[in-house]
C-alpha cells in the first residue's frame, strides 16, 4: 500500500547539479548521485493511482508505481527486477529520456509537480550497477542464429532478449566500438561511457558476440550474412542529418552537421589517457579528414532547439568557445502547459531548458538564417539572420520573414542541429532488398519483418529519429517477433528474478 499522503508531505526535489565552473572544466556527468534519503522521499510522492497514466506516457510500459513503492520501502533488489522486467537499460533511459511519463503523472494536473520518475529510475539502476549486473542464466541453445546490424539501444535490447531465449546472437557494428550514438553521439556529461561498458560485459557473459569495424554491405555482403544466420535485424539508426543546401554560403568552411561535431568531440574525449580521469582537456576534435571542428576560442552558432542542439552547446562550453548563440525557428514556448493547446496528460509544448543552458550562451527565438557570410577566403565569419513568423497552412509549415529585421551574428563555427531525415542510404539496403520510404525510414509489417523474408527492422531505422525509450521498446518487440519466427516457444522477456517473485508470492 503506497503512502497516500506522500505528495502532501514532500515537494518535488532533484539533486543539485554540479557547480557550473566545476563541471565545464571536465566531461563528467552534470548530476551527482542522489542520496538514498532523497530518492526514497521522492518515490514516496507516488500515489499508485487507480489509473496510472504514467504507464501510457512511457513507450516501454514501465511499472512505475510498482518500483516507486519498492524504493519507498527500501526493497531495492525487487525494484531493479521490476524495472528490468520492461527495460533492458534503465541506466541509459534514466539519463537520456525526456520523461514523457512525468508529463503524464497525475500530480502534474493543474500545474502540479510530477513525481521525479526519471531520477528514481536512474538511482535504482545505478544501485544495481554498483553491485554489478548479474548475467541471466541462458537456457539451452536453440540452435538458431541471429545477426543484429547496429549496436544502438534498439540493437542491444534485441540482442539481449534473443540471447536470453537461447539464440546465438552476433551484433555487427561498423564503428570501432559498440554503442551507436550512445557511444559517440551522446556527450559524456550526459552519459559517461562506463555505463555502456558495464552493460556490455553483462551481454557478453550472456553469450552475445560483438564484431566491430564491420560495415555490412561493404565488408560483408547481405548474402553472406543471411547464409550465416537464420534471421537478421536491421537497427542502423536514422543518422541522415537534415541539411539546408539552399541557404547561401552553406558550402563555406566551418559549417557542419551537428553530429559531426558531437562524434568528433566524443572521440577526442575517449582518446584522453587514463591518467586524466574525468576528461581534462582532450585533443582538439577533428573530422576523419583532419579538418578541425573544435569550438575553442570560436564564436559558435548552433541552429536548432532540441536535444542535439543542447548537446552541442554543452560541448562548446567545455571546449572553450568564445561565445555561443543557439537559434530556434519557433517563438519562445511558454513556461507552463497550455491546457487548451496541450491538455494533460499529453506531451506539452513548453520551454525546455537543459543544464547546458545555465552554463552560458544566448538563445534566440523566432529567427531563421538567411545567409552564411564568407570572410573572403571560403571560411564562414558570420550568419545573417532575420526574425520570422511560422504558420501551418494546409498541414505545411510556412515561414515568413519580418521585413527590416535582418542582422548579423559573428560565427567561426556553425552547427546544424535541425533534425534527421531518416536512415542513411547505404549498400546494405539494396543488398537486403529493402528501400527507404518517403520519410527515409524502412517499413515493416505487423511482425516487424521488412519486404525481405527473415529480415526485420527496429528502432530509429524503422520509426525515424525518436526517443531512446522507443528504440528499446521496438528492439524488444522485434526480438519477440524474431523469436516466434525462429520457432521459439514462450514470450519474451524472461520472468523477473527471485526477489520480485518472492514479493509477489506473499
Amino acid at each position: 500500500m503506497p503512502d497516500p499522503n506522500g505528495f502532501l508531505r514532500y515537494d518535488r526535489r532533484l539533486p543539485a547539479r554540479r557547480p557550473v565552473p566545476v563541471r565545464i572544466s571536465d566531461w563528467r556527468e552534470v548530476y551527482p548521485p542522489a542520496g538514498e534519503e532523497l530518492v526514497r522521499e521522492q518515490a514516496t510522492r507516488c500515489m499508485d493511482c487507480g489509473i496510472p497514466f504514467c504507464h501510457d506516457g512511457c513507450p516501454l510500459g514501465n511499472r512505475i508505481p510498482d518500483w516507486n513503492d519498492l524504493v519507498r520501502t527500501g526493497n531495492w533488489d525487487a525494484a531493479v527486477e521490476s524495472l528490468h522486467a520492461t527495460n533492458n537499460f534503465p541506466e541509459f533511459t534514466g539519463r537520456l529520456c525526456p520523461a514523457p511519463c512525468e508529463a503524464a503523472c497525475v500530480l502534474g494536473i493543474s500545474g502540479g509537480q510530477p513525481v521525479t520518475i526519471k531520477q528514481v529510475e536512474v538511482e535504482i539502476a545505478d544501485a544495481a550497477a554498483a553491485r554489478g549486473f548479474t548475467p541471466r542464466p541462458v537456457p539451452a541453445p536453440s540452435g538458431r542464429s541471429v545477426a543484429v546490424v547496429g549496436s544502438g539501444p534498439a540493437g542491444l535490447a534485441a540482442a539481449q532478449q534473443l540471447a536470453r531465449a537461447g539464440h546465438a546472437v552476433t551484433v555487427y557494428e561498423r564503428d570501432d566500438a559498440i554503442g551507436g550514438l550512445l557511444r559517440y553521439g551522446i556527450p559524456d556529461f550526459k552519459l559517461e561511457k562506463r555505463h555502456i561498458d558495464a552493460r556490455l560485459a553483462q551481454l557478453v557473459a550472456e553469450g552475445v558476440r560483438f564484431r566491430t569495424g564491420v560495415n555490412v554491405g561493404v565488408d560483408i555482403t547481405a548474402e553472406q550474412l543471411r547464409a550465416e544466420h537464420d534471421a537478421v535485424l536491421l537497427a542502423c539508426g536514422a543518422l541522415q542529418g537534415r541539411d539546408t543546401p539552399e541557404t547561401p554560403g552553406r558550402a563555406l568552411r566551418g559549417v557542419h552537421q551537428a553530429m559531426a561535431h558531437l562524434v568528433a568531440a566524443n572521440r577526442a574525449v575517449a582518446a584522453v589517457t587514463a591518467d586524466q580521469p574525468g576528461g581534462g582537456r582532450p585533443a582538439p576534435a577533428a573530422l576523419p579528414d583532419g579538418t578541425a571542428i573544435d569550438a575553442a576560442g570560436r564564436h559558435v552558432v548552433i541552429i536548432g532547439g532540441g536535444d542535439t542542439a543542447a548537446d552541442c552547446l554543452g560541448v562548446a562550453h567545455r571546449q572553450g568557445a568564445a561565445g555561443v548563440h543557439q537559434l530556434d525557428l519557433y517563438p519562445q514556448p511558454p513556461e507552463t502547459r497550455d491546457e487548451a493547446r496541450d491538455p494533460w496528460p499529453t506531451w506539452p509544448w513548453i520551454l525546455r531548458s537543459y543544464p547546458a543552458h545555465e552554463e552560458g550562451g544566448e538563445r534566440v527565438f523566432a529567427v531563421a538564417v538567411q545567409e552564411f557570410v564568407d570572410d573572403g577566403t571560403g571560411q564562414v565569419r558570420a550568419v545573417r539572420i532575420a526574425e520570422v513568423t511560422v504558420e501551418k497552412v494546409d498541414g505545411r509549415r510556412v515561414v515568413t520573414v519580418v521585413p527590416g529585421s535582418e542582422r548579423e551574428l559573428p560565427a567561426d563555427l556553425v552547427l546544424l542541429a535541425i533534425g534527421f531525415e531518416g536512415t542513411e542510404q547505404q549498400p546494405l539496403l539494396a543488398q537486403f532488398g529493402v528501400v527507404r520510404n518517403p520519410r527515409g525510414a524502412v517499413d515493416a509489417r505487423d511482425d516487424w519483418q521488412t519486404a525481405a523474408d527473415g529480415v526485420f527492422v527496429a528502432g530509429d531505422m524503422h520509426r525515424g529519429a525518436s526517443l531512446i525509450v522507443w528504440a528499446i521498446a521496438e528492439g524488444r518487440a522485434a526480438a519477440a517477433a524474431i523469436h516466434g519466427y525462429l520457432g521459439g516457444v514462450g514470450a519474451l522477456p524472461a520472468p523477473v528474478g527471485p526477489a520480485a517473485q518472492a514479493l509477489a508470492a506473499r
